[in-house]
């Protein structure tokens, strides 16, 4: 067997076990922002409309006895895919009720595994119903047998979201096809027996969320990943500096609007990059061009660093994002905590923000060294005209950050009234809020995006690299016959 194949499968075999922290759960719990109230919103109105389908189903009976659990978590399950499919969407009103995108991503992918498991318990719990007929008994009995064949193909590709082991581009496909179980258990629902019928309140009220998730899906895989797609920009500019890259774009035409601490998904139009990622924008909302910090991170990205040249074009989608790197009310103290390529939503706010605006903002830059610090002079440059205030914690110095550090630099007896704003590894977002709140700090908001989430260790890089390698070999040996 090849060296170079042989290299790449260990590699790969190594690092798929992970570490604890590639096994931990990404809860969606209360967002630690100011606006608490506006960020709850859109997860109560979720919970409502799922569990007030109990009211259909009560004394709801069948062969042996009462159904109404069985036939509520029946339709609990349904309601659930068709929130996961609304919060897909990436609406920018779902956006303002659930606190901003990355939590939407949450929601999504805890209600949609969640479903997994209601469909589970009403396909073990429910027996022949005794109630109004939705179909025939043909076209109903065929419907059950194509939501039992949803039910398999649902296990498997939520099986596939749940565990990284797969690159983003298959996982893509894969995920776009959860729309066919979905389908599947929505026309068994509609036709199968129930306690009410379907020209009823309640046949209206599950028939109308059952068409709004399938259009969901429509428009989110159709409509905005197909045809309307984003704004047109051409790569204008390209620097590296170790593992990472500071690409500036430039608009083909009308320029994107935006404020400081958003995040775009960008599409590259080269083949092996169109798949769209989410990456902050790095640039002022003054400036025309756009500019993005982008690290080595998975596949993807090295494959980006490496081939993206000037010329390139890059189809850009949003803004989104609700992180506000400055307040919009009085506070005593402004603080800022990145760690590494989590510098990107504080940059455009640096080198934007009016020295007389304001208390100046204390910036805590985490990097493991100062020579591979992205975009360090632009900080030195802002802080050089008073628009911030920076402290660079460099690993390789021993200059560790804590919270206490925080406390003593801004000159503060707590933290009460400040407004603090983390990015950066969740190790380092984790300790930094937990030791904050020590100190009294309530005003807390920290944009963690991950739009794939999971378990496990992100085994993209070695697979992308295992399946390039097989590829190559194949080529070469079809060249050589």
């Amino acid at each position: 067997m090849p060296r170079d194949y042989v290299d790449t499968a260990r590699s790969l075999a190594k690092t798929l076990l992970g570490t604890p922290a590639d096994w931990r759960l990404n809860k969606p719990g209360r967002p630690h922002a100011p606006r608490v109230d506006s960020a709850l919103i859109g997860p109560a109105i979720a919970i409502v409309t799922i569990l007030v389908g109990w009211f259909a189903f009560t004394d709801a009976v069948g062969k042996e006895g009462d159904v109404s659990f069985a036939l509520f978590i029946g339709s609990v399950s349904i309601l659930m895919m068709t929130w996961s499919n609304l919060l897909s969407t990436r609406s920018l009103v779902l956006e303002r009720g659930f606190g901003g995108v990355d939590r939407m991503y949450v929601w999504h992918r805890w209600l949609g595994a969640l479903s997994v498991g209601a469909m589970w318990l009403h396909m073990e719990m429910v027996d022949d119903v005794k109630g109004i007929r939705g179909a025939s008994r043909d076209v109903a009995d065929a419907a059950e047998d194509l939501a039992e064949t949803g039910s398999t193909i649902l296990y498997v590709l939520v099986g596939i979201s749940l565990v990284r082991w797969l690159p983003t581009r298959w996982w893509r496909w894969t995920h776009k096809l959860l729309v066919l179980p979905y389908a599947f258990a929505c026309w068994h629902f509609y036709t199968a027996t129930k306690p009410y019928a379907n020209d009823s309140f309640w046949g209206r009220w599950f028939a109308g969320f059952m068409l709004l998730g399938l259009f969901a899906w429509v428009y989110r895989v159709v409509w905005r990943d197909m045809m309307r797609k984003g704004k047109l920009h051409r790569v204008a500019n390209i620097e590296h500096r170790g593992n990472v890259m500071t690409v500036d774009l430039e608009p083909v035409g009308e320029p994107l609007a935006y404020r400081a601490g958003q995040f775009v998904f960008l599409t590259v139009k080269v083949p092996g990059l169109r798949e769209p990622h989410p990456f902050t924008i790095a640039s002022s909302p003054d400036e025309k061009s756009l500019r993005f910090v982008i690290r080595d991170l998975g596949d993807w990205t090295h494959r980006l660093i490496a081939s993206l040249a000037v010329g390139d074009r890059i189809e850009v989608e949003g803004p989104y994002g609700c992180l506000s790197p400055l307040p919009k009310e009085p506070v005593d103290h402004v603080v800022w905590v990145a760690g590494g390529v989590g510098i990107t939503p504080f940059l455009g706010a640096a080198i934007s923000r009016p020295p007389e605006n304001g208390p100046i903002p204390h910036l805590f830059y985490c990097v493991p060294s100062r020579q591979n610090a992205p975009a360090l002079e632009m900080l030195e440059s802002a802080e050089g005209e008073g628009r911030i205030r920076l402290h660079v914690h460099a690993s390789d110095e021993g200059n560790r950050l804590h919270a206490d550090h925080v406390l003593t630099t801004v000159g503060a007896s707590n933290l009460s009234n400040a407004h603090i704003v983390m990015c950066g590894p969740e190790s380092l977002v984790r300790s930094m809020k937990s030791g904050m709140r020590t100190h009294g700090a309530r005003h807390i908001h920290a944009e963690g995006f991950d739009i794939r989430s999971g378990f496990g260790p992100d085994l993209s890089r070695q697979l992308d690299d295992l399946t390039r390698t097989g590829l190559r070999r194949v080529t070469s040996r079809g060249r050589s016959h």
